[in-house]
């Protein structure tokens, strides 16, 4: 039984870490060479700032001027400053070298990191959301002109830090983080929208906790795709932008091969994506041109940058782990 292995680790900043970005097959399109580029990890370190003076200006704020909405938004921004760290944090330990004992270096700290994210906000929100029903019942006056200036610097700076990631569209951790800041920008328009209904209208105090309520909502949408793609991601499934049964069919049709088993596909770290497989390939003239050639194609088509391939030339039933039901 010839045993080839190829191991490909070709990295790319493009993949996995989440949003389902239907992907067009057929061309490269930079893979491999879109390390995370050094100026993102200005553009991250300025965000992480912005923001994070940001949230806690809007906790004292929020606190001060009674403002649930305030709050809940400032929960929102904090969710941000950690998605942010999370998406730098990813680009800088994928590119920490692998160790003796952790073979895979640390690339999967960052499924566990987003994992961890999802949980906290998820408990972060639970607390806003009792509260705003609690003040429904029993509504509580807003000083509405703190909350609408607080409110109007955190448009200024969410845009501000939307743009820091306008260029990066490509790289998926980019623009996760470019999205987030956009939404960002949108929620704190709303709630200088609601204070402002609030002053004009002089009253209506349970604007406010509707709104933080709103916006809860919004964060519980965002936060349960992160919480089930990262323990997606953590259970080993393979990436929402790969198609398994896709991979598996254009394995099939590579020359020479009759049967292909034991497939698998996972992610090694929120932008990077590996497979082993079995390849049964009777005649087998060119053994490594056919390696490097299928991992080449992988990383192209699929986005798969490390490839392992065992080719036998004997029939699979031969081979322990031809069987389905085998992992």
């Amino acid at each position: 039984m010839a045993h080839d292995h190829s191991g490909h680790s070709h990295h790319h900043h493009d993949h996995g870490s989440g949003h389902d970005h239907g992907h067009d097959h057929g061309h490269s399109h930079g893979h491999g060479h879109s390390h995370a580029p050094k100026d993102f990890g200005r553009a991250f370190a300025i965000g992480i700032a912005l923001n994070s003076g940001f949230v806690a200006v809007e906790v004292i704020a929020g606190i001060w001027s009674h403002s649930l909405a305030l709050l809940a938004d400032a929960g929102h921004n904090l969710s941000d400053v950690l998605a942010l760290l999370l998406a730098w944090g990813a680009a800088v330990l994928a590119r920490r070298a692998p160790s003796e004992r952790r073979t895979y270096g640390l690339r999967k700290g960052t499924i566990l990191a987003s994992l961890a994210n999802a949980v906290m906000l998820l408990v972060a929100v639970g607390v806003i959301a009792s509260e705003s029903v609690r003040r429904l019942l029993a509504p509580a006056d807003v000083a509405t002109v703190p909350v609408m200036v607080t409110a109007g610097i955190g448009v200024v700076i969410n845009t501000l830090t939307a743009l820091l990631f306008m260029r990066g569209h490509d790289d998926l951790n980019v623009r996760g983080a470019f999205l987030h800041m956009a939404a960002d920008a949108a929620v704190s328009l709303a709630v200088v929208i609601g204070a402002a209904v609030m002053y004009l209208a002089g009253g209506l105090a349970w604007i406010d906790p509707t709104l933080s309520l709103g916006i809860v909502a919004v964060i519980v949408i965002g936060t349960w795709s992160l919480l089930r793609e990262s323990a997606d991601l953590a259970l080993d499934a393979a990436p929402r932008g790969v198609d398994v049964a896709d991979v598996r069919r254009w394995l099939s049709e590579r020359p020479g091969v009759t049967g292909v088993h034991d497939l698998h596909i996972w992610a090694m770290s929120t932008t990077e994506t590996a497979l082993t497989v079995h390849l049964t390939r009777p005649s087998n003239p060119d053994p490594d041109h056919f390696l490097h050639d299928t991992c080449e194609h992988l990383e192209e088509r699929f986005g798969i940058g490390h490839c392992t391939l065992q080719v036998e030339t004997g029939d699979a039933a031969g081979c322990r782990l031809s069987p389905a039901e085998t992992v």
